[in-house]
């Protein structure tokens, strides 16, 4: 029984020291690192997937994450941007800086447990389904372990973590921006929860979201409805010609709305109605001229209805600026680390997901494939690092945290966040996104080049917010 034990202990190592042959004192020091607080990382991912705190409520999460950063010694300025859960952990001095961006949103109405079948933890309540709660834990994990090379003596230069609240709705980077807390950063990193894990180098969309509301006459649906302007019928008039708009628009655009309020009761022609509209395209220069066009047909569907409308805008966002120099250094880190392993308890929980949504049961897929040609049609959703990538340079990442193939913002993402899968990409994406900080600490010449390509793609652009004039619309305490 001992030498068996002996053997697996020889092969172990050995097969830890091939993984990483290659790596220099300080990268191990990196792993070392987040293995040192792997425990805690995980404890805040789960109590952060618990609370699922949405869009300017994340009070718990946030402090949560700026405590632990409070505890290794990092400078917490909280409640910057004018925005109480946002918040920038600093350690270190001089340059260069490297910052890395952690969020811990929720999305309303997905609560789930960590089981491979839907079962809400809470009915009606949110849950954790972009993956928000490994997102801020795993961005906190890589400054630690390179503020620890800092304190070290190691490495020279300022590590910034920031917190970045309500990314699902109001997008909240946007008035950090603003604020100028990216104006003295050389670099920025962020990673994503993924079905997949890459050095990320493709862009995403554009967006702009907006609500409309109509203003008209209520009066009896039987007894009178000659005396009534019908709010509802401009909705629904506004609603048909976004639908019929969509077969003249570039195949680029995506146009989505949700009826907020279409009245109340059956007998009463509403004097109100309300919908939220976004529009997308792969470009800010593409949506623009959309956006303003559903605009012209909201007054239409007022005319039409003879009723009042208001258009007020709730944020915009640019597209991610990409940068293929930050992606290759970041794609060597991926195939010095090498993929994610998996028990076969954990796969056969990604094949029951699978199996659950109807998708094909092949797992988890955490292969580390060829860095990927920059597509100039990328598809798929928008983020407000798109907003951070115009204004400072950005590497991105992502990092398998569910099954191939899963639909995200579901209730399958949420589970997958709550136990070892999720905390598995998590850890992943703190070593990936450590590692990758190093090469730009160790080398200027990198920090040049990424710095380079950033200016180059930006050009004559000169970045505008898109968002409404006073503060964030942070909610209203209501007992």
């Amino acid at each position: 029984m001992k030498k068996i034990s002996l053997f697996v202990m020889i092969l172990f190592v050995s097969i830890t020291s091939f993984a990483q042959k290659g790596m220099s004192k300080n990268k191990k020091a990196l792993l070392t690192s987040v293995e040192k607080h792997k425990n805690e990382l995980i404890k805040i991912s789960d109590e952060i997937w618990g609370l699922a705190e949405t869009a300017f409520e994340e009070t718990k999460s946030a402090e949560i994450l700026a405590s632990y950063a409070e505890k290794q010694g990092f400078n917490v300025e909280r409640g910057v941007a004018g925005m109480p859960t946002a918040f920038v952990a600093t350690y270190g001095s001089g340059s260069p800086v490297i910052s890395v961006l952690g969020e811990f949103d929720a999305l309303p109405g997905i609560s789930q447990k960590a089981t491979p079948t839907k079962s809400p933890l809470k009915e009606g309540a949110a849950g954790h389904g972009c993956g928000h709660n490994l997102f801020g834990a795993g961005s906190l994990g890589a400054a630690i372990a390179i503020k620890e090379l800092i304190q070290a003596g190691k490495i020279k230069g300022t590590v910034k973590f920031l917190g970045t609240p309500s990314e699902e709705k109001f997008f909240g980077k946007i008035w950090m921006v603003n604020a100028g807390l990216w104006d003295d950063v050389d670099v920025n990193i962020s990673w994503h929860p993924s079905a997949e894990t890459k050095a990320d180098v493709q862009s995403s969309l554009a967006l702009v979201d907006f609500k409309v509301e109509f203003f008209g006459q209520a009066a009896h649906a039987s007894a009178d409805p000659w005396n009534g302007r019908s709010a509802s019928d401009a909705l629904e008039l506004y609603a048909s010609g976004i639908n019929y708009y969509r077969e003249h628009v570039r195949p680029s655009v995506r146009m989505h709305y949700h009826i907020q309020d279409g009245g109340q009761v059956v007998n009463v022609v509403p004097d109100y109605s309300r919908i939220w509209v976004r529009v997308r395209d792969t470009k800010r220069s593409g949506m623009m001229p959309v956006y303003e066009r559903v605009q012209e047909m909201a007054k239409g569907a007022a005319i039409l209805a003879n009723v009042d409308y208001k258009i007020s805008l709730i944020s915009g966002i640019y597209e991610v600026l990409v940068n293929r120099e930050g992606g290759e250094i970041m794609q060597k880190n991926l195939e010095l680390l090498g993929p994610i392993e998996y028990t076969d308890d954990e796969i056969a929980f990604g094949k029951k997901i699978q199996e659950i949504t109807k998708k094909e049961q092949v797992g988890m897929d955490s292969a580390i494939n060829p860095l990927l040609d920059t597509r100039e049609n990328p598809g798929g959703g928008s983020t407000d690092v798109g907003d951070v990538s115009w204004n400072v340079a950005n590497i991105n990442l992502g990092v398998t945290t569910a099954p191939k193939d899963t639909p995200w913002h579901s209730w399958a993402v949420v589970a997958c966040g709550g136990m070892s899968i999720g905390h598995k990409g998590m850890l992943y994406s703190s070593k990936a996104m450590s590692m990758t900080m190093l090469d730009l600490f160790e080398n200027p010449a990198l920090v040049d080049k990424v710095k380079a390509e950033y200016k180059e793609r930006k050009g004559d652009e000169v970045y505008k917010a898109i968002i409404p004039e006073g503060p964030p619309p942070i909610p209203t305490k209501t007992k």
